[in-house]
């Protein structure tokens, strides 16, 4: 191995050694600094590779328990939650949201279903008056300002990508039926029990764990102004209101919130293991976390179209089931068309086959420009799938 690419350690099954030569290639050639990757298949864990370093200045080696911020792909498990509930008979997806949240109904919006948010179909990608990060923190004052805000295009016709307000949408939805926000639900009915190691937002008393994210390659400030001018309102909102990227997500501030869509911490062991709770159709080793009809509604297509707020960046239209993308013909998550799972700003990503029985964690700290397909991720999708 030449001494640029940072030994791997771990463990991975001969008939996947193409997933350890890519993960060694992402170091290589992919500008990887520390992550780790993980694959389970029909309840086996056959990867479980991590490498490199939690920090920028390659002083802290990344180890087996080193946890990081993996952005967008903590809305797996947050959609979790509110699947639980529902399976239970507690909450019913074609309810109107407002339901069980009754300031949801203002503005418009007593007709939204908690489909609607769970699809990103519920018009609501951003908020329309300016929101700090300090603001964000503040989960009542965020909910509320939803609750009271008018959508930015019809509910249930099309899909816009709500990149930060779809955890406190979902979330307050499973605050109202279970009494708990979303990060102490999935704690107390699912990474509790089973011992796996994520959590929305960061405990302190496990800062001394985590890994610090750098930033992506800068755009000039040109190729910024020319690439928000094409943007929408409703797509500026998402995506800027407020801008939040590594220097946010490495805070003190960012860790101790909860922030459901975006500021999950985990190890990839963790990400694959909760993914794969809908790889194999709602189990968990001995325990049926979610019935098995529940576990496939996750992936219930609910229309493809361009994306509002993501669609300029796909040169196929996309479909999002009840929380998760499914990976369709842009083969996102591999070539089965209805595998399915969700990719985090920068790179990380879960992913879940039933039919193949296979879900995949991936999580690093060097982020890339990419919201979804980063290349180190479609890397790894690709040689695990080349080895089944």
């Amino acid at each position: 191995m030449s001494p640029q690419v940072p030994q791997v350690h771990g463990h991975c099954d001969a008939r996947f050694s193409a997933v350890r030569t890519a993960f060694e290639e992402n170091f290589r050639e992919r500008g990887e600094l520390g992550a780790a990757v993980a694959v389970v298949r029909d309840g086996e864990t056959v990867v479980d590779l991590w490498g490199g370093w939690a920090d920028a200045a390659g002083t802290r080696p990344w180890e087996r328990e080193t946890l990081v911020n993996v952005w967008s792909t903590s809305k797996g498990p947050t959609a979790l939650c509110a699947h639980i509930l529902a399976d239970r008979g507690l909450l019913d997806l074609d309810a109107p949201v407002a339901a069980y949240w009754p300031e949801f109904a203002a503005a418009g919006k007593e007709s939204v279903l908690v489909r609607h948010l769970l699809s990103h179909r519920a018009g609501l990608s951003g908020l329309r008056e300016p929101h700090s990060l300090e603001q964000l923190c503040d989960w009542e004052l965020t909910v509320a300002r939803l609750a009271a805000q008018e959508p930015w295009w019809e509910p249930g016709t099309r899909s816009g990508y709500h990149a930060l307000t779809y955890g406190f949408l979902v979330g307050e939805v499973v605050r109202r039926v279970s009494g708990l926000l979303p990060g102490a639900f999935l704690e107390r009915e699912v990474t509790g029990p089973l011992r796996i190691d994520f959590t929305i937002g960061l405990p302190g008393k496990e800062a001394g764990r985590v890994a610090e994210l750098v930033h992506p390659p800068a755009a000039t400030t040109s190729e910024q102004a020319s690439v928000f001018a094409q943007l929408a309102p409703a797509a500026l909102a998402a995506l800027t209101n407020p801008p939040v990227g590594a220097a946010e997500a490495n805070t003190s501030r960012w860790r101790a919130a909860e922030i459901p869509a975006a500021n999950g911490h985990g190890t990839a062991r963790a990400v694959a293991a909760l993914y794969g709770i809908f790889a194999s159709r709602g189990s968990y080793g001995s325990r049926q976390v979610l019935s098995a009809a529940a576990a496939e509604r996750v992936r219930e297509g609910q229309g493809s179209c361009h994306d509002l707020v993501l669609g300029a960046g796909f040169a196929h239209e996309t479909e999002i089931g009840l929380g998760l993308w499914l990976s369709g013909p842009n083969g996102s998550y591999g070539p089965n068309p209805r595998a399915f799972g969700h990719d985090g700003f920068g790179g990380s990503c879960g992913l879940a086959d039933p039919e193949a029985g296979v879900s995949l964690g991936y999580v690093m700290n060097r982020m890339g420009p990419h919201i979804a397909d980063d290349p180190r991720k479609t890397a790894l999708v690709e040689a695990v799938y080349a080895a089944l």
